[in-house]
């Protein structure tokens, strides 16, 4: 990083200082070296981001900070088995949807006095916590949502973004007339992704879990989105055994119409896609089952959480740093496009005048909802549950009934 960068980012700590939006630092309390676990450290461009920002903190505090990476896939249980070990220690990236089972371990410390009021947004402060505890601090938050092809529409004489389930079913089968060789819709149909075929279930007024806390998957609404999603592959609207990655790389080479992802969909299919294809990422809200329902969406986060060690405090300013300071989430957000969590940067013209971000985050996080499987520490189990039941209807080796309603009993069996 550039001397002069380096320049910068002292000025805007020392200002922010000033207004209380920066905490501990090397005039607070003595820092000491610790380390950064994150499976974004293992990552291209966001390891060259993140790590250049944490060095600017490290010189500045005068002292080391040792990166440790893990790739994303096996990156939870490499942690937890650290954790189980006595070896995780320092800051520790977590996604939003492992925050229960990594505060079940009794290993993370409470950082709630690190939070400045006013700073952070509600629905990203309460994304890091665990029954109200504020287990880590958040470092982005936005939603899973559904991006298009605009030129491959363009081609299919899709002229309209579609906005309900009967408008979709219509692109989707001008996709596949214009192209054969075109997955219409790139849904998640690999096994270990399969759970995410629940906005799909919020879609069509189902849920797996009642406002009582008992199980409700099973309801008309969840067996009908099972159906429908069986129909597609019938149909050949989606394809077999496709995950994120495969559905990322063949979306990049102009060869998916629809399909579901990060926000980052549009800087993954930039950096991926040949250099002679036209490629606009747009937006899309999931479409609805009637007229004025809600477009649906799972929430999706960072938070960066610490270890309650001798290393918390330390790890706990490179955690406030990160996630609070403006110039540096400005920064984030502009080399990955990845939404702050601070309500000041969101309100900027940065983020504003980004209409692929404002668009995403007006018409998909806005109504995003959490995974409700998120709150209980077998939650990887319980969704496992539900993408068999899935599967076995999509094969046809069960109805949706009596699939979905094995799912519920052990579904049940595991949240009591």
């Amino acid at each position: 990083m550039s001397h002069s960068r380096l320049l910068l980012v002292g000025v805007f700590v020392v200002l922010l200082s000033a207004l209380g939006l920066a905490t501990v630092s090397a005039q607070d309390e003595a820092l000491s070296d610790f380390t950064f676990t994150g499976w974004s450290l293992n990552e291209g461009l966001s390891r060259d981001v993140i790590l250049a920002n944490a060095d600017v903190f490290a010189a500045e505090n005068g002292i080391s900070i040792t990166p440790v990476a893990f790739p994303f896939g096996e990156y939870l249980n490499q942690v937890i088995l650290q954790a189980n070990g006595g070896q995780l220690s320092g800051l520790v990236q977590s996604d939003v949807a492992w925050m229960a089972t990594l505060a079940k371990l009794g290993v993370l410390a409470d950082l709630g006095d690190y939070v400045t009021e006013g700073v952070y947004t509600d629905a990203a402060l309460t994304a890091c916590q665990v029954e109200g505890v504020q287990y880590g601090l958040p470092w982005t938050t936005a939603s899973i949502g559904m991006v298009a092809n605009q030129e491959l529409l363009d081609a299919a004489g899709i002229t309209e973004i579609p906005t309900t389930i009967a408008e979709f079913e219509a692109a989707l089968e001008a996709l596949q007339a214009y192209n054969p060789d075109v997955i219409p819709y790139a849904a998640m149909t690999d096994l270990a992704q399969l759970k995410d075929i629940l906005p799909w279930i919020w879609t069509f007024g189902g849920d797996v879990f009642a406002e009582d806390g008992s199980v409700s998957l099973g309801d008309e609404g969840s067996i009908a989105a099972a159906d429908w999603y069986a129909s597609l592959l019938e149909r050949g609207l989606i394809a077999a055994d496709v995950d994120r990655f495969d559905a990322r790389q063949l979306f990049a080479q102009g060869l998916v119409g629809f399909y579901e992802d990060a926000i980052v969909a549009r800087s993954l299919a930039a950096g991926n896609k040949p250099a002679d294809l036209d490629l606009t990422v747009v937006p899309v809200p999931r479409p609805v089952l009637n007229e004025g329902d809600a477009s649906q969406a799972l929430l999706w986060g960072h938070c960066l959480a610490v270890v309650d060690d001798d290393q918390a405090a330390s790890a706990a300013a490179l955690a406030v740093y990160l996630t609070s300071d403006e110039a540096v989430t400005s920064d984030y957000f502009q080399q990955l496009s990845l939404p702050p969590t601070i309500v000041s940067v969101l309100e900027s013209e940065i983020v504003q005048d980004d209409e692929y971000v404002s668009q995403w985050t007006s018409d998909i996080t806005a109504t995003a909802r959490a995974n409700p499987f998120w709150i209980f520490p077998e939650s990887a189990r319980m969704e496992a549950l539900l993408a068999e039941a899935v599967q076995a209807v999509m094969i046809g080796d069960a109805s949706a009934e009596e699939a979905l309603a094995e799912a519920a009993e052990e579904i049940g069996d595991l949240s009591e």
